[in-house]
């Protein structure tokens, strides 16, 4: 007699991949503004033309709201739930890769958000 398979249904799978960052652990996400994937950070390293340098201009910690601007004068408000916006005071300078959404504060790099 063979015992049957044990298989998971996609939901409990899927519950098992929510995002406890708001829960202050790490986050398990890789939804925009959440953990940064490899290949979100190897794609935007393959694109170096495409990085902007800019500067924080606003900071909401609690909310995990930035907002930054480029030199060229171009704001973005961005929004990252691991703490970019604790990385980041006013005045910092970043650089902004806006097509794949990473923030680099130093040599950290964040996911974002567009809000």
């Amino acid at each position: 007699m063979s015992t049957p398979l044990n298989r998971l249904s996609p939901l409990p799978v899927r519950e098992r991949a929510a995002c406890m960052c708001s829960r202050g652990d790490r986050c398990s996400s890789f939804a925009p503004g959440h953990a940064l994937h490899l290949i979100q950070a190897r794609i935007a390293s393959a694109t170096p033309a495409e990085w902007v340098d800019a500067l924080v201009v606003a900071t909401d910690t609690v909310a995990g709201d930035l907002v930054v601007r480029t030199l060229d004068g171009e704001v973005h408000e961005l929004w990252n739930g691991s703490g970019a916006a604790l990385e980041a005071a006013p005045g910092t300078p970043v650089a902004l890769h806006a097509r794949y959404g990473v923030l680099a504060v130093g040599r950290t790099q964040f996911n974002v958000a567009t809000v």
